[in-house]
C-alpha cells in the first residue's frame, strides 16, 4: 500500500507516495523526473543506476526506499553546482570517456564516490572501484584517464 515517503534529493526534500519496497531509480525517473540514472539490468549489477547515499555508490535500481529515511541522496543531476560541472564530469567530457554514453552517469557517480574516499586513486584502484560498471562501448582506458584527471584537479583546488 502507497505511503507518503520523504526523500532527500540533490539537497531537496521531495514527498513521494510509494510503497517502501520501491526501488528509488523507479522513483527518480517516474516521479520526479530525474532520467540521468539509467535503467540497465534491474539487478544491480552494470551499474547504469548508479547514484550517491551519503556519499557512497549505491545501485538505485535494487535500492528500497523505505531505507533511505534520513540519508542524502544524490544524482547525476546533483553534481553541478552553479553552472559549473563537477571535476569527474568534466574530465570525462575533456577526456571523451564516452561513446553511447548509456553508463556515463552511474560511471561518473561511482567515480566521484571513489575520489570522496580515495583523493588519489592509482590505476588498479579506479579499475577495481569501477568492476560494477558495464561500459559496452569499451571506454575504460579514457575513463580511468578522465579519473587521473579529476584527481589531479580536485588536489590542485584543495591546495
Amino acid at each position: 500500500m502507497p505511503t507518503s515517503i520523504k526523500l532527500k534529493i540533490n539537497g531537496s526534500v521531495h514527498s513521494v507516495d510509494a510503497d517502501s519496497g520501491t526501488p528509488l531509480l523507479t522513483v527518480l525517473r517516474e516521479q520526479l523526473d530525474l532520467t540521468g540514472s539509467k535503467y540497465g539490468c534491474g539487478e544491480g549489477m552494470c551499474g547504469a543506476c548508479t547514484v550517491l547515499v551519503d556519499g557512497a555508490a549505491r545501485r538505485s535500481c535494487v535500492t528500497p526506499i523505505g531505507t533511505l529515511n534520513g540519508k542524502e541522496i544524490t544524482t547525476i543531476e546533483g553534481l553541478e553546482k552553479q553552472g559549473q560541472l563537477h571535476p569527474v564530469q568534466q574530465a570525462f567530457l575533456e577526456m571523451g570517456a564516452f561513446q553511447c554514453a548509456y553508463c556515463t552517469s552511474g560511471m561518473i557517480m561511482s567515480c566521484v564516490s571513489l575520489l570522496q574516499t580515495n583523493p588519489a586513486p592509482n590505476r588498479e584502484q579506479i579499475v577495481q572501484s569501477l568492476q560494477g560498471n558495464i561500459c559496452r562501448c569499451c571506454t575504460h582506458p579514457r575513463i580511468i584517464e578522465a579519473v587521473q584527471i579529476a584527481s589531479k584537479k580536485m588536489q590542485e583546488h584543495a591546495r
